[in-house]
């Protein structure tokens, strides 16, 4: 069900590509996977404690092929732990006879406990900081094993609209996202001459759990009045940009962010975020 279809443009199908979504067992994760493989993209669907939403993400993308072909693995991974990223390109390439083509590092968490700076304790920093800048090395060393020429390839880290934000009690989480940000920019440049692009998504509020837990019926009631859509961004609304990031028609687009944000009035942004004028009235940065 899940292979290209023929109204796919030839410029953006992923046909036969391999593709790592981690965090993909739900919300943007899974949104991201599903989109992926509806462009032809073979998946590993990344989870840490839920398999049963990850085996269903998996049955939605392989239900209806006719050919046999495996189209989705799953593969239960934390991927803070090097080992474990190394096992999700391992059964990437074992299950699907191909290098890892495309890697989208979805997985990301918060404090929920919303520490102020003094407040956050070494542990806690620094297991955002494993989860959410994980060590994504290992893909180029992958991707420049010996004997192997890699020539095309595609890393798309989310990110957060938080990083622009400044918001008091989420600095780490912040911080971790603001060095992936940083290091997709410089990761681009350290690719010359591999035919691999690095690029970053920083969705706006969204309708994840993350978003939704701890944030006031108030604030969520005023995000949507402010927004000419009326309504919060949905996981539907991120997907199909990073399909594009994934596919030859991104090629001039590289060491970017693209933040997905409507346009919110400034009063609001003034008074909630404390927000520069970047995102006013923009629904992504130009990429000139």
């Amino acid at each position: 069900m899940m292979a290209a279809t023929t109204t796919t443009p030839a410029f953006l199908t992923l046909q036969d590509r391999v593709a790592i979504v981690t965090g993909s067992s739900c919300g943007i994760g899974k949104a991201i996977a599903i989109n992926l493989a509806s462009l032809g993209a073979k998946l590993v669907i990344n989870y840490t404690s839920n398999k049963e939403q990850a085996e269903l993400v998996a049955k939605e993308i392989t239900s209806g092929c006719v050919d046999g072909i495996p189209r989705a693995v799953v593969v239960q991974a934390d991927v803070s732990e090097p080992v474990h990223v190394k096992l999700l390109f391992d059964e990437a390439e074992r299950v699907f006879g191909s290098q890892v083509h495309v890697f989208v590092n979805s997985a990301s968490i918060a404090d929920s406990k919303y520490h102020t700076i003094a407040n956050t304790s070494v542990e806690d920093f620094d297991h955002i900081f494993s989860v959410n800048l994980p060590r994504n090395i290992l893909m180029l060393q992958r991707g420049r094993k010996p004997g192997k020429t890699r020539r095309w390839g595609r890393i798309i880290w989310l990110s957060s609209s938080l990083e622009g934000l400044l918001k008091p009690k989420i600095a780490t989480y912040t911080a971790s996202k603001a060095a992936v940000e940083t290091m997709t920019k410089i990761l681009a440049k350290e690719l010359e001459g591999t035919g691999i692009t690095a690029n970053c998504v920083a969705p706006g509020p969204t309708a994840t759990h993350m978003f939704l837990t701890g944030t006031s019926e108030e604030l969520i009631k005023r995000v949507i009045e402010e927004c000419p859509h009326g309504r919060l961004g949905e996981t539907k609304d991120v997907a199909p940009l990073v399909g594009f990031l994934a596919s030859d028609a991104s090629e001039w687009i590289n060491g970017r962010l693209l933040v997905l944000m409507v346009a919110l009035s400034r009063v609001w942004l003034v008074q909630y975020f404390e927000i520069c004028i970047l995102y006013i009235n923009a629904t992504i940065i130009p990429v000139i």
